[in-house]
């Protein structure tokens, strides 16, 4: 009993009351600090709604972008928050945070060196989604394969080509990332005509499609204007080539562009005019005879000429 008295009185209660109340302050504060933090990361994500609505972009597409960035800052904001208040908490209590924050310093050195190729996946990844380089739904071209954008992760990219194929390419690794349907797409056509063909009437007539094409009330909608005739771009070896443009709605232009192809088609059988292709002509040769035979030939021809020498020979003696 006189040693627990002993304890007791040992203690330094003035000291003790005075660290809990701080440590209480602390927790107060970085509590009030947490409430904050949600506060501005949820006007953050408002604002960041607001803008993607005024330039456009798809809600769903945005909304996903933009709840994905809120998430990771707020998480990396957590994180720092409570590394913090519990720094603080530690050094109030005596314990000494020194060699805590060295070691900390070597272990994170040393998992930066082990992992520095997800570090660069992940950095690569913030940045393709905060500069909204390419959505899930995009068609894009990453390090040269094209396909249908379907995941954007801060790790990976996964793209799906026509033939089904699924491609997984880290962020850190994409080198080159070309976005064909960002805002909106265009089609890219060179047509071929006879050189007999007169080129300003060939252009009318492929007005004329386009026109229609545009008053269609299915596909009509999806254009953004009235096709671009650029006119004659180049002398073939067979044909003078026109180049157009057809500008539409994202990734609709293979759609569009098909159905104009098929129009012009029509009216190029409409109005005779000559789509020309190459031709080719296949010489066979003349079959050369067996070796046997052509020895026997040389023979006879050899003969031939002897005798035509004797018999002149003999004329002249």
């Amino acid at each position: 009993m006189d040693m627990i008295m002993e304890l007791f009185n040992g203690v330094s209660w003035e000291s003790i009351i005075k660290t809990s109340v701080q440590i209480f302050i602390i927790f107060a504060i970085g509590w009030l600090a947490m409430k904050a933090l949600q506060q501005l990361m949820n006007r953050l994500e408002h604002r960041l709604l607001k803008q993607s609505k005024a330039a456009g972009e798809p809600p769903t597409e945005s909304a996903k972008r933009i709840e994905t960035l809120v998430r990771l800052i707020r998480q990396a904001a957590k994180v720092a928050l409570l590394t913090t208040i519990g720094l603080v908490v530690l050094k109030e209590i005596g314990v000494e945070i020194g060699p805590i924050l060295a070691s900390a310093g070597v272990l994170g050195v040393a998992v930066g060196f082990g992992a520095q190729n997800l570090v660069r996946d992940i950095i690569a990844g913030f940045f393709i989604i905060l500069e909204n380089q390419v959505r899930v739904g995009d068609v894009a071209i990453v390090n040269g394969t094209g396909g249908l954008v379907e995941e954007i992760n801060f790790r990976t990219m996964i793209l799906r080509d026509l033939a089904g194929v699924v491609h997984i390419f880290p962020n850190g690794t994409v080198n080159t990332l070309s976005n064909m349907t960002n805002d909106w797409s265009a089609y890219v056509f060179d047509i071929g005509v006879a050189y007999k063909e007169d080129t300003d009437r060939v252009i009318a007539i492929m007005q004329d499609v386009g026109q229609s094409l545009k008053e269609d009330n299915e596909l009509g909608p999806l254009m953004l204007d009235l096709p671009e005739i650029f006119g004659v771009d180049k002398f073939g070896d067979s044909a003078v080539v026109i180049k157009g443009r057809l500008k539409t709605k994202p990734i609709r232009q293979w759609q569009v562009g098909r159905e104009d192809l098929r129009r012009v088609k029509q009216a190029f059988d409409a109005n005779n005019i000559e789509i020309p292709f190459p031709h080719r002509t296949i010489y066979y040769g003349e079959k050369s005879p067996p070796f046997s035979l052509q020895i026997l030939e040389k023979s006879i021809k050899t003969a031939s000429s002897d005798n035509s020498d004797g018999d002149s020979s003999a004329l002249g003696g």
